[in-house]
C-alpha cells in the first residue's frame, strides 16, 4: 500500500505548484491601465468610408486606475481576437483617474480632449462579439475583455462598461 504516500505527495506537489503559479498569473495583469468600456457597434448603418462613414463613432475607452502614477500610452497595443491591432506611437500621458477614447476614423489626437484616432476607417470591433486585449510596451498583457451582444449588452445599445 505504498501508492497512497506517493499519490499524496503528488497531490501536495500539484497543489503547491498551483499556489506558486497563481501569483505569477495575477502579476501578468497588474496594470494601472484598464479597458473602461467599448462602443463596439457605432450608431447608424455601418459604413467605413473615411469621408461619410461612422467609424469615428466606434471607440474604446482606456482609463488609468492608479491613484498616483501617470502612464504614457506610447508603445501600448490594442488588439482584437482576429489579430487586428493598433499601437500608440505617440506620447499620450494619462494622469491618475484620466481616460482616453481610442476612436476609429481619421482625426487629430488631443490630450486636452482625451482622444486618439486610429487613422484607419475600417471597423475594429465586431458587432456581435469580440475580445479586446491591451498590451504594455514590454509585451505583457495589461487587460483583456470579451463581450457578446446578447450576453454583455442587455440594453442593446452597443456600449459596454467594464470597470467602474
Amino acid at each position: 500500500m505504498r501508492k497512497h504516500p506517493v499519490m499524496a505527495a503528488a497531490v501536495t506537489a500539484g497543489a503547491l505548484a498551483a499556489l506558486v503559479a497563481a501569483p505569477a498569473q495575477a502579476a501578468e495583469y497588474s496594470s494601472a491601465l484598464k479597458v473602461r468600456g467599448v462602443q463596439y457597434d457605432a450608431p447608424g448603418r455601418d459604413s467605413n468610408s473615411c469621408s461619410s462613414g461612422n467609424t469615428r463613432e466606434e471607440y474604446l475607452t482606456i482609463k488609468n486606475y492608479s491613484s498616483s502614477a501617470t502612464v504614457n500610452l506610447k508603445g501600448y497595443i490594442v488588439k482584437d481576437a482576429a489579430g487586428n491591432r493598433f499601437t500608440f506611437t505617440a506620447s499620450h500621458s494619462l494622469q491618475p483617474g484620466d481616460y482616453v477614447k481610442l476612436r476609429g476614423g481619421r482625426g487629430t489626437d488631443s490630450d486636452k480632449n482625451n482622444v486618439v484616432y486610429r487613422n484607419n476607417c475600417n471597423f475594429l470591433w465586431n458587432n456581435d462579439r469580440d475580445t479586446i486585449y491591451l498590451y504594455k510596451p514590454s509585451g505583457s498583457r495589461a487587460d483583456v475583455h470579451s463581450y457578446t451582444k446578447s450576453g454583455s449588452d442587455p440594453d442593446g445599445n452597443g456600449y459596454i462598461t467594464f470597470h467602474k
